[in-house]
């Protein structure tokens, strides 16, 4: 799932306290002397630890067998137990430390860990330069690469039921946020008994998806600022679009009744069965309707398009699956190995391990799997121009999804919710050390 990292959670207060709230390096750079890897060189003997998130454990697992019959070596994995981005860096403070782990490759959610303390520096590594544009720009803190992107990041856009669009005449796909509310106003009227979307109050994180969609227009320069605390949360245009979600969709009865309480998992179910025409979400979605359902089945029934707010652009996602990093143990046998597992995985082994996950490529060089539903495909398309969700612009990402859920029961106004996002988002970077908080 493509949950948001639980900031303030994550930050010094769980135990990261003292000089891990710095950025200091501390110590050797644990940089790379060379880029050349021999990725199949014997490793036998050499044992290495992986943490992995309780709904990845299975996402490494080709790699891992594939490294240890090709080298050798053994690489056990370890499962954190969820929150996974709360319970990490507390674990981390307690002194144990793994060889290798999934981490988000964002500079919201690096810093949680401390890299320049904590990770080998991976600038000089040689799959660097075989990834995509948009994957190149993650994995980095400070101008220096900490994790290697195994997986492309989750894409938000709308997936839509394909027999109400066309039981609602809707042969274009929309092309701005406001046409998009159009669209659903339209089905609406049209197809009796189909909610125009589908919303997930239950699980809380896809609240935000709706509100992300309409911050594309917000300038580069209005992140710098936010950044430098010489802009807020409660800028009019956040604001404004927190209360379009609330009075035109919800409000105004474009979502399901249950929005309040409807789940995840429900979302997959309502699009596939047609009883939901639309749900504006990341590619996680995509992932849990391909567990129960098959390539032919969700190209006939689904269709993908993205959205921006004045735009037909996408947006771009990263979570814990994307990133792996690597830690500093002083064993430089084990550093060395856990380097060429890198080597490895996106090297000889990479189109073997997108085949057996079944996901798209994030090397331009490596073809995507045959059998890919046509939304996965679409989405892979639309990267290469999709925009940064604001976990990738903000040093920090409040959990403006739980604002959100207080939003939906009556707690909170829509500039309460902005209000709520500004004062965690200044309380994290405080705890950080970030000057001009």
């Amino acid at each position: 799932m493509n949950r948001v990292v639980p900031a303030l959670a994550a930050v010094c207060v769980l135990g990261l306290a003292a000089t891990a709230c710095s950025d200091a390096s501390g110590g050797s750079t644990g940089a790379a002397p060379t880029s050349s890897v021999d990725a199949t060189a014997s490793l036998k003997g050499v044992k290495l630890t992986m943490w992995v998130a309780q709904n990845s454990v299975g996402e490494p697992k080709q790699a891992i067998e594939a490294f240890e019959k090709a080298t050798g070596a053994t690489v056990t994995t370890e499962v954190i137990p969820d929150p996974y981005e709360s319970n990490v860096p507390t674990k981390l403070a307690s002194g144990v430390k793994p060889d290798l782990m999934f981490w988000q490759p964002t500079g919201s959610t690096l810093p949680f860990i401390q890299p320049a303390t904590n990770l080998l520096q991976l600038d000089n590594e040689d799959w660097v330069s075989k990834l995509g544009k948009t994957e190149q720009s993650l994995g980095q803190v400070d101008g220096h690469r900490y994790a290697a992107i195994v997986t492309s990041p989750a894409v938000l856009g709308v997936y839509y039921n394909k027999d109400a669009f066309a039981k609602a005449g809707i042969t274009t796909m929309p092309a701005s946020y406001d046409e998009l509310l159009a669209d659903g106003a339209k089905i609406k009227a049209k197809v009796p008994g189909v909610a125009p979307f589908f919303e997930v109050g239950g699980d809380k994180w896809p609240l935000q998806w709706q509100v992300q969609a309409q911050l594309t227009d917000l300038p580069q320069s209005f992140w710098d600022d936010l950044n430098k605390n010489k802009e807020s949360w409660t800028n009019k245009v956040i604001v404004d679009a927190i209360t379009k979600y609330k009075t035109k969709l919800l409000d105004a009865g474009l979502a399901q009744k249950n929005y309040k309480t409807a789940t995840f998992v429900d979302q997959g179910k309502a699009l596939m069965d047609g009883t939901a025409a639309m749900a504006l979400n990341v590619t996680s979605l995509q992932s849990e309707i391909q567990a129960t359902s098959d390539t032919a089945e969700m190209d006939k029934k689904l269709g993908w398009f993205p959205i921006a707010n004045s735009s037909a652009s996408a947006e771009y996602s990263p979570d814990q699956t994307n990133g792996v990093v690597a830690f500093k143990s002083g064993d430089t046998k084990r550093e060395n190995a856990a380097r060429q597992f890198m080597s490895f995985w996106l090297g000889p082994n990479y189109a073997n391990y997108i085949k057996a996950n079944k996901v798209v490529s994030v090397e331009p060089s490596v073809a995507n799997p045959a059998g890919l539903p046509q939304t996965a495909i679409a989405q892979s398309k639309a990267l290469a121009t999709a925009t940064g969700v604001f976990q990738v612009k903000a040093l920090t990402a409040p959990d403006m999804h739980l604002a959100l859920a207080d939003m939906i029961y009556g707690k909170k106004t829509p500039k309460q919710v902005a209000q709520a996002a500004e004062d965690q988002f200044t309380q994290v970077l405080k705890a950080r050390g970030v000057a001009g908080f």
